[in-house]
């Protein structure tokens, strides 16, 4: 199973420096999300810098298209020779329409048909074939040769998506080259729920598990501080009406109420109190360095491929 870096707070000017640190503690790759900053800016400046993999955990879908995100990662591929994994998620409601003023519906299906769309698009620059992708969400039928930046020495990117809910598992076992645990996922949900979902849209495309790369859950902490930032983080999650099925599939629904409530009066300071050591273990790996590298390969070994640390 190998150990990624996730930094989620790097900007381009910071990115560097928190490669060479990710390359310090012996990681695989290094990933970058979308929080503050645009994550395929921050790649850009180090692609060629490294020899570890990279990729995107998440970059936003819903915020961008097919083709402008086709080019994107098709550039990142050229610079890192061959070594970036797109990431994509599909991010809530709220966001997608108020932050980012897109068009949200039937949101696994739009995503199903992004990845198709992106592969279209790949597909014409690596053959010269007409592009003819015509879908309910997208449509892409124009390339000229102006804008054509032909074949890809590399190949093209994996595609890799993250998800909660069992439809977008199911898409992300179907269409794509890998799935990112959110880190809101416990060991039972993996188990119980994503696994089978993932396993349902593998046999949609006749292929099985064994085809798939999953990155699994690593939320971790190793001294007090850290135990009170996975908290916060277990809060907020755990406040978000989509993710709520993890906690009811605990029997914690009552908690999701809680935080919910907190959050819609703007009292995030109150909410991580109102996580307790039992709920916090479910989803973290609390212990010295030796300890979490135990459990997270006890959790997920038989079943992830890698795992991402989140920096």
């Amino acid at each position: 199973m190998k150990v990624d870096r996730l930094d989620v707070s790097a900007d381009p000017r910071t990115a560097l420096a928190a490669l060479r640190r990710a390359e310090a503690d012996g990681c695989s790759g290094f990933w970058l999300s979308e929080t503050r900053h645009d994550p395929f800016v921050g790649l850009a400046r180090v692609a060629d810098r490294t020899g570890v993999e990279l990729g995107t955990a998440i970059a936003v879908a819903f915020a961008r298209n097919p083709m402008t995100t086709a080019v994107q990662a098709n550039d990142l591929h050229l610079l890192s020779g061959g070594r970036f994994n797109l990431g994509l998620g599909s991010q809530v409601e709220p966001h997608v329409t108020n932050r980012f003023g897109m068009p949200w519906s039937r949101p696994a299906a739009r995503m199903r048909e992004f990845v198709l769309a992106l592969r279209a698009i790949w597909h014409t620059w690596a053959t010269g074939e007409r592009l003819r992708f015509r879908g309910e969400f997208y449509r892409h039928t124009l390339m000229t040769p102006f804008f054509d930046p032909g074949p890809n020495p590399h190949g093209t990117p994996k595609v890799w998506l993250a998800g909660v809910g069992e439809l977008m598992t199911e898409v992300a076992g179907e269409v794509a080259d890998g799935f990112l645990c959110h880190n809101f996922t416990t060991e039972r949900y993996l188990r119980e729920v994503t696994l089978p979902a993932l396993a349902r849209g593998r046999a949609k495309a006749g292929a099985t598990l064994a085809g798939l790369e999953v990155s699994g859950p690593a939320l971790v902490a190793r001294d007090d501080r850290e135990v009170a930032e996975v908290r916060r983080q277990v809060a907020f999650y755990g406040s978000t009406p989509a993710y709520r099925k993890v906690l009811d599939l605990h029997g914690w629904g009552d908690l999701h109420e809680e935080l919910h409530r907190l959050s819609r009066r703007g009292r995030w300071a109150d909410m991580a109190a109102a996580v307790d050591d039992e709920v916090l273990h479910a989803f973290a790996v609390v212990g010295s360095p030796d300890e979490v590298t135990a459990e997270l390969d006890r959790r997920y070994g038989d079943v992830a491929t890698r795992v991402l640390r989140t920096e």
